[in-house]
């Protein structure tokens, strides 16, 4: 079974602020904000949601087929996917474009503020994945805002089942057009603050939504996750790190267990705990596609963890 996900590509320069934000913004003062961060750490990744989460899956041995747009300036991220093995077949360079670029300052707390230029990640509209053959799973993850109308649309249509994670492309979309994601999508995906900003703007709760899709996965950080099924919920304990590194990507991660635990249709407890694997994997490395490790190795950890083996 092999994956199609549908998302960004980006270039992630992650700053880090050895201090806390909180220190240097005045909540009386927010309508008049002018504040600079001195950034003493600085280093540039290849990220996007796309790219991490086809990282992440094929770390765990599964066929994930990455699709968005880049551009001109992409060479070193391509020379970077050969070398990982991922395949590179759906990712369409537009002339005359920035791949999408991300801006990252994290403070001590792990808080995050972003700059993000979207560049050819807004043409992702070009490509149609109807006419990708092979397909059996999709995922439609934070995009350009047609490329995500067009590619849910797509997938329903060709009746391919799908994960919605909408994620920071979240704002573009009122009400009516996260039901009609809702209503094509298999499975929905989202953190806690884009659950509620997801209720907020529909009406309508993790449970409640869950009885239009098959499940409802909602991320709350080091408190774990729940899996919400019209039959029950599930809560998924979070996996402990062996350091707590960096957060950025690991949202990413835990949607590339999230597929695999479908692509091999394990339970969801199990699929639920790999996920969370994936993310204490991610959050011991910096950057979004430094952590690495064997498929024996991963299997071997997650007995240690949760006292029994998921293959």
């Amino acid at each position: 079974m092999s994956a199609l996900i549908c998302g960004s590509f980006a270039y992630d320069t992650i700053m880090v602020f050895n201090d806390l934000f909180k220190n240097h913004i005045l909540p009386e003062q927010v309508h008049i904000l002018n504040v600079s961060f001195l950034v003493p750490e600085m280093r540039r990744e290849f990220g996007g949601c796309a790219g991490n989460i086809a990282y992440n899956l094929k770390l765990l041995g599964g066929e994930g087929r990455p699709v968005g747009t880049v551009g001109e300036d992409f060479e070193p991220y391509a020379r970077w996917m050969d070398a990982c093995g991922i395949d590179r077949e759906q990712v369409k360079v537009i002339e005359g474009t920035y791949t999408a670029q991300a801006y990252i300052t994290t403070d001590r707390d792990d808080n995050q503020i972003t700059a993000f230029h979207p560049g050819a990640m807004n043409q992702a509209h070009q490509i149609d994945v109807s006419k990708v053959d092979g397909c059996t799973l999709g995922m439609v993850s934070p995009d350009g805002r047609q490329g995500m109308l067009d590619h849910a649309r797509q997938f329903a249509e060709a009746g391919v089942p799908f994960i919605f994670d909408p994620g920071q492309g979240m704002p573009m979309f009122d009400g009516d057009s996260l039901l009609a994601f809702a209503e094509q999508a298999s499975w929905l995906a989202f953190n806690d603050y884009e659950a509620r900003l997801m209720q907020e703007r529909t009406g309508l709760d993790p449970q409640q939504l869950a009885e239009r899709v098959e499940a409802v996965i909602v991320t709350r950080g080091g408190e774990g996750s729940e899996i919400y099924t019209r039959a029950r919920r599930y809560e998924i304990p979070a996996a402990p790190a062996r350091e707590l590194v960096d957060p950025t990507g690991c949202g990413d991660a835990y949607r590339a267990g999230l597929l695999y635990g479908l692509m091999n249709q394990l339970d969801w407890e199990t699929t639920g705990r790999i996920a969370a694997l994936m993310g204490a994997c991610k959050i011991e490395q910096a950057g979004t596609q430094n952590h690495h490790f064997g498929q024996e190795e991963f299997a071997a950890r997650f007995k240690r963890v949760f006292d029994y083996d998921f293959a």
